[in-house]
């Protein structure tokens, strides 16, 4: 008695079988530069010395040939191309793990709803601002980062519910968010949403995804690459 996975081969098989004839006969019935050349031979073989084809007309099927043979060997070193293209993009891709990226804004859309949104922050915080911003660069809110985020480094999560600093429900809008702070060596720093070190690299339906934060970018999307600094 044939089992499950005995099954899955010979299923395997008889589809590989038909694929292979259907490519075969497809490929036969495709007349290539080669076929070309070898029925123009076997017309001047057979032509007729005292009435010998047109010069014109062997002229025109050379050319015809040589066009034949130009346009593939073209499309061949196109498709070499194309591969070299994927290639170097999947190297530099790759490449970018540890820098820094910068999706080039740092804002954050807000929509009426609360939202969480995170910052890269190099060194362990000690204590600093963070600052929340509207389109005018008015201030709308601080936050004491010494009492939200004292000792944290890395990629740190903050939540925004909508209210400024008195209280009230800002617009809806884009809102830039930044952070001064203070590390434990009493050195100071200057960081801000939208910019993050690449931690690893994604392929999905043709497109490269970089992971900035928790998470995944186009790497269409970043504007700027740089070494990170200690």
């Amino acid at each position: 008695m044939a089992t499950g996975y005995e099954n899955l081969i010979s299923g395997s098989s008889s589809t590989s079988n038909t694929t292979t004839s259907t490519t075969t006969s497809s490929s036969s019935s495709t007349l290539g530069k080669d076929d070309f050349l070898a029925l123009l031979l076997v017309e001047l073989q057979t032509q007729d010395p005292t009435d010998p084809m047109d010069s014109d007309k062997i002229l025109t099927q050379t050319a015809q040939l040589a066009s034949l043979e130009a346009s593939e060997n073209t499309t061949a070193a196109l498709e070499d191309l194309a591969e070299q293209l994927s290639a170097s993009t999947d190297f530099n891709a790759v490449s970018t793990i540890g820098k820094m990226a910068s999706l080039g804004s740092s804002s954050v859309p807000y929509e009426g709803e609360e939202i969480t949104y995170e910052i890269y922050f190099p060194t362990a915080i000690k204590d600093g601002t963070l600052t929340i911003k509207d389109s005018d660069g008015n201030t709308i809110k601080t936050v004491d980062l010494g009492d939200e985020a004292a000792g944290e480094s890395g990629v740190v999560s903050f939540t925004w519910d909508g209210k400024d600093s008195d209280g009230n429900l800002v617009d809806n809008g884009n809102y830039s968010i930044t952070a001064t702070y203070t590390d434990a060596n009493g050195a100071s720093k200057d960081t801000a949403v939208g910019v993050y070190p690449v931690e690893s690299v994604r392929y999905y339906d043709g497109e490269t995804y970089l992971k900035l934060g928790s998470v995944y970018y186009p790497m269409s999307s970043v504007v700027e690459y740089y070494e990170q600094n200690s």
